[in-house]
């Protein structure tokens, strides 16, 4: 092929890999949103169930909207404990959102009169889109999509799981009470890439079964909290071991 003047061959234009179709990036996003927003029922249910009512669930959601602190929140209540202890279990399990916001806040470049606004959609599921899109576009409509979509479809099945949740009776017998947990899980097993992130998990386990028989609904989860400074303390010692090991090899 040659170009208008005749001078010489054009070469053939090449997809750029970096470039995402915008259609590929809203169908991932409302993949996301719509799987994940389901669970919002079995929320729905299982915060009736725990005795909060309609008005109080639906509020929860609409205002908090980040599935594993809601779910937290509900079951330390459910089990009979203190509500200021089943809310710090739900802040400290809410905080990761405030260190994806520090890594969004620069993919997104948002202007600051949208920012509060996005912040609410700050979780689990938009970070992960948004994470793995290649251009600061993709990353907007990956970020928007699988927010609207999440906050939509979560609401909106969590008003009908607080309504049927008379209907379906005993949450604990349909086995609703461990959607939430198993959503979580499921979000947190894929990132457990490193060593150092897999024993944090694996203490955090331990610390939570551990403390759940003895300690009143909600302190387990703080404790389980005290894993990461930990993990993290005596891999700072391993590390600074090993360097100095290295230091009198050299010599």
């Amino acid at each position: 092929m040659r170009d208008k003047a005749g001078e010489g061959p054009v070469a053939a234009v090449k997809p750029d890999p970096a470039v995402k179709p915008d259609s590929a990036v809203v169908r991932d996003a409302l993949g996301v949103g719509i799987a994940v927003g389901l669970s919002g029922f079995a929320f729905g249910v299982t915060s009736a169930g725990s005795g909060l009512t309609l008005l109080q669930t639906c509020v929860l959601s609409l205002l908090v909207f980040t599935g594993a602190s809601q779910f937290a929140l509900v079951g330390a209540l459910a089990a009979g404990g203190n509500p200021l202890t089943a809310a710090a279990g739900a802040f400290f399990l809410g905080v990761r959102n405030a260190f994806y916001g520090l890594r969004l806040s620069q993919l997104l470049a948002l202007p600051r009169w949208v920012r509060p606004f996005a912040a609410h959609w700050v979780i689990d599921e938009t970070t992960a889109v948004a994470l793995a899109q290649p251009t600061r576009r993709s990353v907007r409509i990956g970020f928007t999509v699988t927010g609207l979509s999440l906050y939509v479809l979560w609401n909106l099945t969590t008003l009908l799981g607080a309504l049927g949740a008379e209907a379906i009776g005993d949450t604990n017998a349909w086995g609703l009470d461990a959607a939430g947990p198993a959503v979580f899980l499921a979000l947190l097993a894929p990132m457990l890439k490193t060593a150092t992130e897999r024993a944090v998990a694996g203490l955090a386990l331990v610390l939570g079964l551990a403390f759940l028989p003895v300690l009143p609904a909600g302190v387990p989860v703080l404790v389980a909290a005290l894993a990461a400074p930990a993990v993290l303390f005596f891999q700072g010692r391993k590390d600074r071991e090993t360097a100095r090991t290295d230091e009198e090899d050299h010599r």
